[in-house]
């Protein structure tokens, strides 16, 4: 009966595990809010946030929404500084997806961009703030309540909200905080799981996958693993 026991415990845990990562399969993978500068060194001329889908499935993010906040500020329910997705919005197995933001106000330093999705709201601060992604309108934006949320991340050393123990490093008009290893590494930890570059390289639907992310899903061996530890 006590292997049992354990045995359902271990199924149920795993269960948990695999309902966890599926729910964060699309995360966050680079924040930009250097844009609608005059400045000659800023990278491009608006503000972006890239999403990464992980998953060896299509995710359907029509609904959801991507809202930004100031670094000490809350972050909205509804109104200008919040995207709502289209219907029938997909990312593609380990593939990307780009909001450009504030194009309607675009600066005159750095180059031009263009998105899956360009909007004029959205207007990003360029060296802290905070970005969060909903499964659908926010009911919860308290800082460690949030819901329903996906992902969110405190970019800049004052972003009052983060995962993890902190926030990312500053970034400025001419860097980007830039999630780890193409967008795959994602350990709850804002400060460590991006990194600061300058020159960033946002990618759309049409750039290339990451090809460290498999396609394909793994054939899993855990229920064989069980049957060998309880033999």
């Amino acid at each position: 009966m006590k292997k049992i026991v354990t045995l359902v415990s271990t199924l149920a845990f795993v269960a948990i595990a695999a309902s966890a990562f599926a729910a964060n399969a699309v995360r966050i993978s680079q924040v930009y809010g250097g844009g609608g500068s005059a400045s000659s060194s800023a990278s491009y001329k608006a503000d972006y946030v890239e999403l990464f889908n992980s998953s060896p499935s299509p995710v359907n993010v029509g609904g959801w929404v991507l809202a930004y906040g100031s670094a000490a500020g809350v972050i909205p329910t509804s109104g200008a500084n919040t995207l709502t997705f289209p219907a029938n919005t997909f990312i593609q197995p380990c593939q990307y997806f780009l909001v450009v933001m504030n194009s309607g106000t675009v600066g005159t330093g750095g180059a031009n961009i263009s998105g899956d999705i360009n909007t004029g709201t959205l207007n990003m601060a360029a060296g802290a703030g905070k970005v969060m992604l909903f499964s659908g309108t926010p009911t919860n934006v308290t800082c460690g309540s949030e819901a329903p949320l996906v992902d969110k991340v405190g970019y800049g050393p004052t972003a009052s909200c983060f995962e993890g123990a902190a926030p990312t490093a500053a970034t400025a008009n001419n860097s980007a905080a830039i999630r780890n290893n193409g967008g795959l590494t994602d350990t709850d930890q804002n400060g460590t799981d991006f990194t600061i570059t300058t020159s960033p390289v946002p990618h759309t639907s049409a750039s290339a996958a990451n090809p460290n992310c498999s396609t394909v899903p793994a054939r899993t061996s855990t229920w064989g693993a069980v049957k060998q530890i309880y033999r």
